[in-house]
């Protein structure tokens, strides 16, 4: 991984901006002969889509994070708004060594949400070291040892769910998609929900988390257009739960939905 901040952290002290930007140069150089090299740009100031045109395959998602971690599901919605090429090549992540452990940059079931979010976004997923076991403590990259620390076992078993129910082609080289969702006139807790599908064959999931501490409520709007006139199975991958719903209600009106507080549903979508 290289760094690509530019020119914005060091002034004059980096010395005379060279006059083309050089890795339109070194990456075709390097895939030339190394084809399979990945170039990931750690990137602030609004640089990643520049990078990614320069040649970057993959540009930290720091907007995300941030968004995740101090604004709202509206804020985080505006952001996965990009034109999905963008998006393609954005790094998602929740914890890394530069940031604070999930589990206080994410508190109260907030980390379940957030690492649910970004394993089913397009794009690169990024998990750090000691993230499933729900480590507390934060080293200096530098240092090679750390202090024992206990094994937060349920935070270990819910990271092995998601990474079996995430590690499905669907999720890799399918279509995703943004879902819309509606409330009602003096219930607008909808605009805390963030939905999203995939599809790739007769594969389909669609994701739904409400990313906030109060309960919501909304109506989901799928948009796979195949869905009318139809029967359709949602199986939730991860509290079982199994409902039937009609094509023209998913994909009009919007099938009706109540989470909890950081609660999701990820379900597998079949024609019954």
């Amino acid at each position: 991984m290289l760094s690509a901040a530019g020119a914005s952290p060091w002034g004059t002290r980096a010395g005379a901006k060279p006059a083309e930007d050089y890795w339109r140069t070194i990456i075709p150089a390097i895939k030339a002969k190394w084809s399979e090299f990945r170039f990931i740009a750690e990137a602030y100031w609004d640089l990643e889509w520049e990078l990614q045109q320069q040649g970057f395959d993959f540009c930290y998602d720091k907007k995300l994070y941030d968004r995740m971690e101090h604004a709202d599901a509206e804020s985080v919605r505006q952001h996965l708004l990009a034109d999905l090429t963008y998006q393609e090549k954005m790094v998602r992540f929740i914890e890394n060594h530069d940031e604070p452990r999930a589990t206080s940059a994410f508190p109260d079931g907030k980390e379940r949400a957030a690492a649910i979010a970004i394993l089913t976004l397009p794009g690169a997923r990024l998990l750090h070291e000691g993230q499933f076991e729900g480590f507390k403590v934060r080293l200096p990259v530098f240092l090679a040892r750390r202090p024992a620390e206990p094994v937060d076992q349920d935070l270990a078993t819910f990271y092995g769910r998601l990474l079996k129910e995430t590690n499905r082609d669907v999720f890799r080289n399918g279509d995703w998609c943004r879902c819309e969702r509606s409330g009602w006139p003096d219930n607008q807790s909808c605009q805390q929900l963030l939905t999203w599908c995939w599809v790739k064959g007769d594969e389909r999931y669609l994701v739904v988390i409400n990313f906030r501490h109060e309960t919501a409520q909304g109506r989901i709007h799928v948009p796979w257009d195949e869905l009318r006139g139809r029967q359709w199975r949602l199986s939730d991958t991860f509290s079982g739960d199994t409902y039937e719903r009609s094509g023209d209600e998913m994909h009009d009106s919007g099938f009706y939905v109540e989470l909890g507080p950081w609660k999701c549903h990820l379900f597998e979508v079949r024609m019954k």
